[in-house]
């Protein structure tokens, strides 16, 4: 086996490792916009600016990723929107 196999082999199994997962946020009928953005402030660390796109693109669209990283990061946040009455998975 060449080096040059040996560092593709390498970074194969990186990727792998470090695979992102995105928080998407479901609309809903009870949610106001102003909870939807302060909740996704506190839990994603979204600027205002950032929270209330997001709110906009799920109200319209349906659903919006608003967080991307890795599942460990993500697990937290979701729970804290799944806690404040919002829906949303880690996909």
């Amino acid at each position: 086996m060449s080096t040059k196999e040996k560092v593709l082999e390498k970074r194969k199994v990186e990727s792998k490792e470090s695979k992102l997962h995105e928080i998407i946020l479901y609309n809903d009928d009870y949610n106001t916009f102003d909870h939807v953005i302060e909740t996704l402030i506190i839990a994603c660390d979204h600027t205002p600016e950032q929270a209330e796109q997001c709110s906009i693109l799920v109200h319209y669209k349906g659903k919006c990723s608003v967080k991307t990283g890795t599942y460990e990061d993500l697990e937290p946040r979701c729970g804290k929107l799944l806690e404040e009455g919002l829906s949303a998975e880690i996909v």
